[in-house]
Order: C-alpha cells, then structure tokens, then sequence
C-alpha cells in the first residue's frame, strides 16, 4: 500500500522504516524539514513530501494518513490542516495516545465530512522496528479493514486487533498503559527493597535470574535488567522524576466513572506525582524503565 505518514519521532520514524520493509511505500511530512530528508534517503520506498498539499498529492485515491504526534492540540490542529487537503473516501489515521472521548468526538466530526477515522493504539517503544508494535485498532469496519495490510505489517504475529468501534483501539491502550504504572511501580518498589538490604545483592544478576522461570519474568524485568547493566544499580545519575503522558489518568477517571475498583493503578499514577516532587530510588528505576522501553527523556543530575 501506499499510505501519507505525518511525525518522524522516536516511534514514527521507525514504523515507516518497518513498513517500507514489508513493501509499502509511505509518503512522509514532518514539521522539521530535515529529518524528512534524512529519513527519505534511507529507502526508496520512502517519498518526501514538505507540506501537507504535496503528500495529499502524491497519495493514491482514496488516500490514507497516519498521524503520529503528540495527542491533543498538536493532533487537532493537524487534523483540521488535512481537512484541507482531504476528500470524502480518504481516511486518517491517529496512531497517538489520543483521549477516546476525542476519538468518538472525532469519528463524529469526520463522518459528517465523509473522511473516515481510524484511532491505532500503538505499543512497542523504541523497540518495535525489530520487535514489532502491539497494534489495538478502532474504527468501523469500512475504515479499518481496508488498511489491516498496514497494521499487520507494523505488528508481530498475533499483535493486532480490531478492538471495535470508533475510540475502542485507543481505549484498550488506556487501559494497557494503567496496568503499565502498576507493574512498573511494583517493580521499582520491590527493587528498592534490596537496593536497601544489608545484604550486598546484585540487582542486575536478579533480575536476571527473575527472566527464567519465575512467574513474575517479563520484558519490563528484561528492561531493568538492562538498565542495571548499563547505567549501574545505584542509577546515581538519574533523578527520580518520573512524568505521565495521560493515560494513566484517564484510566484512573474510567475507573471511578464505572465504580470499578483500581488502587493499584490509582496508587502508581499517585506516586508518579510525588517523584516530582522528591527524588527517590523507586523513581529513578521508573524513569530507567521508560528510557528503556520507550527512549523517553530522562533527567539526569
């Protein structure tokens, strides 16, 4: 398929680069010039385009455009340039971690204009051009299905979902990312323990050892291992500030507006705020954690 991609960040970058892979050839535009040249010259299933009229341009009928950039007022205000460009039949794509009450607002909004909307949870970080991303997909099927060859080729085997209508992809990622602050505070605390123990243990050495067999192993374990490697156990470098992008709150709001019981979760995005306010051994493995997985931006002393 040829399909428009709008943000080459952390992620976008190297999802383009996984598509081209598999044979789709992708339009790309992004704010900073530059990096559209440098991504372009990489492959030649990757096309420049330096404004939104020239990828629509260049965009087979009806056109697809994915939209990667930060949820809220960076992807409203893209949404209405496309509209611009956009005609009824063609689709876009918003593949943040966008609000699924926005969505459904969206999903609204575009049909009465006759564009399609697709809402594209996206997991995998910094790692998914290997690895590949966890795909959990919204939208009505006459939007959806046309561009499963796209999620499909971003995804592993098994890694992509229609999770269901219009805001349902972006809610099953809300969700996702509210259990992520659990497991990863129940690591951090734990590991902090025996940060503290008299005994002298190697925190790398058990979390490596945790990867085999025992039943609380998982990549994010993997993860801690690494950064222990890397950055050394007492992450003496790191300040404990830990941000959130969002999801965990909305989780936390679903919660409550369902009377469904979530302290664990509730519990993590509570802690989240502290460390912005103290520095403590838990936050820095919490901001390891996100460096790791998702190359998100630390502080460092």
């Amino acid at each position: 398929m040829r399909i428009g991609f709008i943000g080459l960040g952390r992620m976008g970058a190297n999802m383009v680069r996984r598509l081209v892979q598999d044979g789709h050839e992708i339009v790309i535009f992004n704010r900073t010039a530059e990096k559209t040249t440098e991504l372009a010259a990489e492959h030649a299933g990757i096309v420049p385009s330096y404004s939104i009229a020239e990828l629509a341009a260049k965009l087979p009928k009806p056109r697809a455009v994915w939209v990667m950039v930060p949820a809220g007022d960076a992807t409203e205000a893209l949404i209405e340039d496309l509209l611009e460009h956009l005609e009824p039949g063609d689709t876009i794509i918003d593949g943040g971690n966008t609000n699924f009450h926005d969505d459904v607002r969206r999903h609204g909004e575009l049909a009465a204009k006759g564009i399609g909307y697709v809402d594209a949870g996206t997991s995998g970080g910094v790692w998914g051009l290997q690895a590949g991303y966890c795909m959990m997909v919204g939208g009505e099927d006459a939007a959806v299905l046309p561009l499963e060859p796209v999620f499909r080729s971003l995804a592993p085997e098994d890694g992509y979902m229609h999770a269901g209508g219009p805001g349902a992809g972006h809610y099953v990622k809300m969700v996702h990312n509210g259990i992520e602050y659990g497991l990863m505070q129940a690591y951090a605390e734990g590991f902090e323990i025996m940060h503290a123990s008299d005994y002298p243990l190697d925190l790398a050495a058990i979390a490596d050892l945790w990867g085999h067999g025992s039943v609380v192993r998982s990549w994010l374990l993997e993860l801690a291992a690494r950064a222990f490697k890397s950055q050394g156990q007492d992450l003496a470098h790191l300040k404990g500030y830990v941000a959130d992008s969002g999801e965990g709150r909305w989780t936390v709001q679903e919660a409550m507006d369902r009377d469904v019981p979530a302290p664990v979760i509730t519990l993590a995005l509570q802690t989240r705020f502290r460390s912005r306010q103290d520095d403590s051994y838990s936050g820095k493995v919490l901001a390891a954690l996100r460096n790791e997985f998702g190359g998100h931006a630390v502080r460092t002393e």
